[in-house]
């Protein structure tokens, strides 16, 4: 069976390097090839020029697509696996059209993982853990309240004047902050409609304890049942949120302000120049490191008293095997791939697996790729 890896910008490479090194058949597809053989080129010479034609001409049965492509391409890129009997990887949120293809791909016998990177992705295994490790614990009951919050970030391990850097295009980040969220607080449904009208401060259980700044990011209610809480859990606090380092929101004032006022294709066009004048003011140095924080907690009190309380929390920054943050979404991917081939994801559109064999292995991994990974138990 062939990996087609289709993708080599930033965030792809130590995924794709991992695949090759370890002697999977791998054909790399980008649209510069160029780029990827800079990337790729010391360990393949299977590098082509990304065209959906000519990769239709060569995906066989059984073959695996990795789509590290901006996000429009996930689902053609899912419907040509369709068409072809092949299986699909990516590290993006299922889309609702990339979902519609769950039906099919279960009559074909396909398996299409998403939500394998770093957020969704290694998020999503802490997640499974906490509740299955609750679950186990003696004190599960549906009398208790339950409090569960999930945030990452990518922050300067060397701290800026504007409390963050790049890693690539700024757009995304600035679309990011144009959208509303939904989480539970207070065992009411929160919406908000800009990121900034929920900046709160959250205490991460790091070895030298360090709190940031947090918001809740895009709908996390979805996330109660794909975390498989039973439907009778009484939950108080449910949020998947964005981390950033304290004096973020000072520090970006005026781009909210600005943002706020932007509308319709100038607005877009504006958005476009504030990306260029960010990633040329703020983008990583050659070399220099970036830094990840993740922590996944969950909570259960009675009472109003904690019976049960566990964190995950990782720390990763950039080093000689390359930034933390292609380490930690390209990884995965890579380890989802051999995971389809290995038979051991169930068909149809999926996330990332909750399968404990898998957890355990994955998260395994996951302390090999971080300078700090702990669970922590606070009582």
């Amino acid at each position: 069976m062939t990996i087609h890896w289709c993708g080599t910008g930033l965030s792809a490479i130590p995924g794709l390097r991992r695949l090759i090194a370890a002697g999977h058949e791998v054909i790399v597809w980008n649209r510069s090839t160029d780029k990827a053989r800079a990337t790729v080129g010391d360990l393949t010479d299977r590098i082509n020029a990304f065209d959906k034609g000519a990769l239709a001409q060569v995906l066989h049965p059984g073959d695996v697509v990795v789509s590290m492509l901006p996000g429009d391409w996930h689902v053609l890129l899912a419907d040509l696996c369709l068409e072809k009997q092949a299986h699909f990887v990516s590290s993006s949120y299922i889309a609702p059209e990339m979902r519609a293809l769950d039906a099919a791909a279960r009559d074909k016998g396909l398996c299409f993982v998403n939500e394998i990177g770093l957020d969704p992705g290694i998020d999503h295994l802490m997640a499974h853990h906490l509740v299955a490790d609750y679950r186990a614990s003696g004190v599960c009951d549906a009398a208790n309240d339950l409090s569960f919050q999930s945030y990452c970030g990518g922050v300067p391990k060397h701290p800026n004047p504007f409390r963050y850097k790049f890693s690539w295009s700024p757009l995304g980040v600035l679309k990011a902050l144009r959208s509303p969220s939904r989480s539970i607080r207070a065992f009411s449904e929160l919406k908000v409609a800009r990121p900034w009208d929920a900046i709160s401060s959250y205490a991460a259980p790091l070895p030298t304890p360090e709190t940031f700044e947090v918001y809740p990011n895009r709908d996390s209610i979805p996330f109660i049942a794909d975390y498989h809480f039973d439907p009778d859990w009484r939950v108080r606090d449910f949020v998947r949120g964005t981390l950033r380092l304290n004096g973020w929101a000072e520090a970006w004032k005026d781009v909210f302000a600005e943002i706020e006022t932007l509308t319709g294709p100038a607005g877009d066009a504006r958005l476009k120049e504030m990306s260029d004048q960010f990633w040329q003011d703020n983008a990583y140095a050659e070399g220099e490191p970036d830094r990840v924080v993740l922590c996944v907690d969950l909570k259960a009190e009675r009472d109003g008293r904690p019976v049960w309380h566990k964190t995950w929390v990782m720390d990763a920054s950039g080093d000689a095997r390359g930034t933390a943050m292609a380490r930690l979404v390209s990884m995965p991917v890579s380890w989802a791939v051999e995971s389809v081939l290995s038979r051991e994801i169930p068909v149809g559109v999926t996330p990332a697996p909750h399968d404990p064999k898998l957890l355990a292995r994955y998260l395994a991994e996951v302390e090999r790729l971080a300078q700090h990974l702990q669970l922590v138990d606070h009582l």
